[in-house]
Formats: structure tokens, C-alpha cells, sequence
């Protein structure tokens, strides 16, 4: 199998390139090589390689300034995976799709099914949203997969902004009232390749690791587990008490609740998700952060 993959300088990128299967040929572009938002490109691109699956980890994902940068997010999110639909329909290309729960508004309070209906209300949301539109309009039968909360030792992400901080600060307050689940790069990048490898897979699939927690827990965690692991060399208190998102406004809006229901990815490609905390244990002991 052949596998073509975009983003590839992002974090979940590199870990597509690192967890790849023996039996699996790689192909990997960045916006340097491949820029999905330029439709001649892509179609150049594809036609020339001829992969089997195309898997779409290119993103706009700086959610505060999607919401100055319209147009860039909507190139990259809506325009991008509309193109990608379009080239892999004509030349018969199974296309696997990554999307965010920031296409809920995070207004319930039990587990996000994926045939639950978008909502989303920040910029980033929206074009997520118009980009699962596209591809569900163009090529019914490809995958969209959401995820949360991703870390990894590459980029800006949640972890390694916690790490760093951790290391220059005595204490930190972490806002305790949005609800979710991490989820290493690792496990979106191994659940990708194994509904890859699910000739029957098609639709919505969410995918994070088990458990749920806030960004408070999450970064208690960070802390303990990464001092656990000798990467603190110093002590940091993470503040107890209850400070809240409206504490720290943002720009954008984020979902106050997104925990997913990753059922249909379990049961149907087989995937078996560990807790999250077991996961970031195990990435910060082995110096994956």
C-alpha cells in the first residue's frame, strides 16, 4: 500500500512518518511541496504519485489567530480538504480526513458521537466544519477523522508549553472548567493507519486516548510524570483553585466540553486505546516530550 501523506512537518505528521508499517510506502509533503489549498497543485501532485490512500494532516491550527486570519484558515481547512475530495474522487484515491472537536460547541455533557451535529463557534471551528462539508458532499464514502487535545515533542502544543514553563516558573494557574481528553500524536498517527488498513472503513470516526480530564489535570500530570522522568529540574506548583476559562479570555471561543466517544473506531478498525495519563507517562519516560 502506498500511502500519501500531507503536513508533514506538523506533529502528527511526523509521527505518520515514524509509525509507519513495514508494508507501507510513504509519501510525506509539507506546504512546500504541496500546498492543498492550490487545487491545480494537488491534482499534479496526486496524478503523479498515485497513492492509494491520501492521508490529509495539513491544518490551520492557531485557533486565536483564525480569528484575524479568515482567509488563511479557510484555504487550508474548507478549500484544502474540498481539493483533496476532489482529486482523489477522480482518480480513485481513498482519502482519510483529520478534523477537531472544535466543530461542537461543547455544550453538552456526555460524549460527542460523530453523527452528532456541528456547532461550531470560533473561526477554526467553522472552517473544520466547512472542510468535513466539502469532503462529505464530494467523496461520501472517505474518512473524517476528529481528534482533541494533541501533543508531541514537535511544535507548540499544550505538553511541551507546560514543560518549558515548568522549568523557568515556581507556580502556574491552569484553567480547570474545559473538559476533554489528550491525545498523543502517536495514537491519532496508529489509529490513522489502521482504518488505513480497514478496506471497510468510510464515514466519522473520533479518535483520542481513553479517560477525561481538564487542562488543570492535564498539566498536574505533565508535571508529576515529568518530574518522575528527571525533565524538571526544578519544583513548580500548579495552583489548586477554581480559575475559570472567562479568567483568561481568548480571542477565540473554545468548546467548554469535548470529550468523544471513540466507540465506532474501537470496534471497527480494532484500535485499543489506553489512558491518557498511562500514554503521557510512557512518551515522557521514553523522552518523546
Amino acid at each position: 500500500m502506498k500511502i500519501l501523506i500531507t503536513g508533514k512537518n506538523g506533529q502528527l505528521g511526523q509521527q505518520l512518518q515514524k509509525q509507519a508499517p513495514a508494508d507501507i510506502s510513504v509519501i510525506a509533503h509539507g506546504r512546500e511541496t504541496l500546498d492543498i489549498a492550490d487545487k491545480e497543485q494537488v491534482f499534479s501532485v496526486l496524478s503523479e504519485a498515485k497513492p492509494d490512500v491520501v492521508i490529509n494532516a495539513a491544518a490551520y491550527t492557531a485557533v486565536d489567530k483564525a480569528e484575524s486570519e479568515v482567509e488563511q484558515a479557510h484555504a487550508i481547512n474548507a478549500r484544502g480538504p474540498e481539493n483533496l475530495a476532489l482529486a482523489c474522487r477522480e482518480l480513485g484515491i481513498r482519502l482519510i480526513h483529520v478534523s477537531t472537536d472544535f466543530v461542537f460547541d461543547g455544550k453538552q455533557s456526555n460524549p460527542y458521537q460523530p453523527v452528532d451535529i456541528r456547532k461550531p463557534v470560533s473561526v477554526y471551528g467553522e472552517t473544520k466544519a466547512r472542510g468535513e462539508e466539502a469532503i462529505e458532499a464530494i467523496l461520501p464514502e472517505a474518512i473524517i477523522v476528529r481528534t482533541a487535545w494533541v501533543y508531541d515533542s514537535k511544535g507548540s502544543n499544550f505538553a511541551t508549553t507546560m514543560l518549558r514553563l515548568m522549568s523557568e516558573r515556581d507556580q502556574l494557574g491552569i484553567v480547570a472548567d474545559q473538559i476533554g481528553t489528550p491525545t498523543w500524536a502517536g495514537t491519532l498517527a496508529k489509529s490513522l493507519y489502521a482504518l488505513a488498513q480497514t478496506p471497510e472503513a468510510s464515514g466519522t470516526y473520533h479518535c483520542a486516548d481513553a479517560g477525561v480530564a481538564s487542562w488543570y489535570d492535564f498539566a498536574v500530570a505533565i508535571y508529576e510524570e515529568g518530574k518522575a522522568a528527571g525533565l524538571l529540574p526544578q519544583d513548580c506548583e500548579v495552583q489548586i483553585g477554581p480559575i475559570a476559562t472567562s479568567d483568561y479570555p481568548t480571542p477565540a471561543t473554545r468548546p467548554s466540553y469535548s470529550v468523544l466517544d471513540k466507540t465506532r473506531l474501537t470496534k471497527e478498525a480494532g484500535v485499543e486505546l489506553n489512558h491518557w495519563r498511562q500514554v503521557l507517562r510512557a512518551a515522557l519516560a521514553s523522552h518523546n516530550l
